[in-house]
């Protein structure tokens, strides 16, 4: 028992970055954009968060520096692709590759530092539990992932700013004759998006593996974008696919650690190729996707008077 609730402990660390990512992704799709820069974003997210909370010694500083790192990146992509109607697809691969570059400049003096991780927060009574306990005691961040999820579908359901947002990237020039700014409005979402990807990089460099490392977010940034897809677009389907991808990622540890007789190459892309078999499975149905999706995703919005 005490092995199985270690485990799912693990699966919680390593859910959290891809929930905070994907939910990010989400509003910043449901605005009719489409960032594949998440994995950049994420980098630089995890290197600045974890230089603000060495040279500042405060926890809050590193959360709040990732997200800063994170929204910064996202503004020049938004600079680009709704100002100057620059390609998104291609922007954001291009963010993704200067991500990667930036981080290993910013942190090449942050390599080997260690730190202590952040600090766990016990739910009073549920804690003391014997043996159970410990599924009670968490760092802050993930407890405030599972209160985004609640916030942002109850944002998108029943919220005058979700449903304009909705409109926004279900028909983006119905939404500008109505008199919304459609630009203003794709700039905060992908702010938003931006900002937490840098959480989830952050989170990475704080809590999941205490230290910087160049590349660190192996691929999450993708899995991410993947997770909306999955999702359908739905909060709570993100946190039942980030909870799901996170399971098959230490799960493939666990099991190269008992000797299953599998090469380790093998049982290290199980996460990778379990996200292209779930997106052949959805794409099957491309009514559902397109029933889903927002419509004006990935076209440019030029503003007329």
């Amino acid at each position: 028992m005490e092995i199985l609730i270690a485990t799912v402990i693990t699966i919680i660390t390593a859910a959290t970055p891809l929930l905070y990512a994907a939910l990010g992704e989400l509003i910043t799709e449901k605005s009719g954009v489409l960032n594949l820069g998440v994995e950049g974003m994420m980098l630089v997210g995890a290197v600045c968060g974890f230089a603000a909370v060495h040279y500042s010694g405060s926890a809050t500083f590193g959360i709040l520096g990732g997200a800063a790192a994170g929204a910064l990146l996202s503004l020049m992509f938004a600079a680009l692709v709704l100002g100057f109607q620059a390609s998104q697809v291609a922007t954001g691969l291009a963010l993704t590759i200067f991500g990667v570059g930036l981080s290993a400049m910013l942190g090449q003096d942050l390599v080997g530092v260690a730190y202590d991780g952040l600090p766990k927060i016990a739910i009073p009574y549920l804690s003391d539990l014997p043996v159970y306990g410990k599924l009670f005691e968490h760092d802050m961040l993930v407890y405030c992932s599972f209160l985004f999820v609640a916030l942002i579908w109850w944002f998108l359901k029943y919220s005058r700013a979700g449903l304009i947002l909705r409109a926004v990237g279900d028909s983006h020039d119905a939404a500008h004759a109505m008199g919304y700014p459609v630009v203003r409005i794709r700039l905060m979402a992908i702010l938003f998006g931006g900002a937490m990807a840098g959480v989830a990089g952050a989170y990475l460099s704080l809590a999941y593996s205490p230290m910087w490392i160049e590349n660190m977010s192996a691929g999450r940034g993708w899995i991410a974008l993947a997770l909306v897809v999955f999702a359908t677009w739905r909060p709570w389907r993100v946190l039942l696919g980030a909870y799901l991808f996170g399971s098959i990622s230490i799960l493939q540890l666990h099991a190269q650690a008992i000797g299953i007789g599998v090469p380790s190459q093998v049982m290290s892309m199980l996460p990778y190729l379990a996200t292209i078999v779930v997106l052949v499975l959805i794409s099957r149905d491309q009514n559902k996707i397109k029933l889903n999706s927002p419509a004006s995703i990935g076209k440019p919005f030029q503003p007329t008077s």
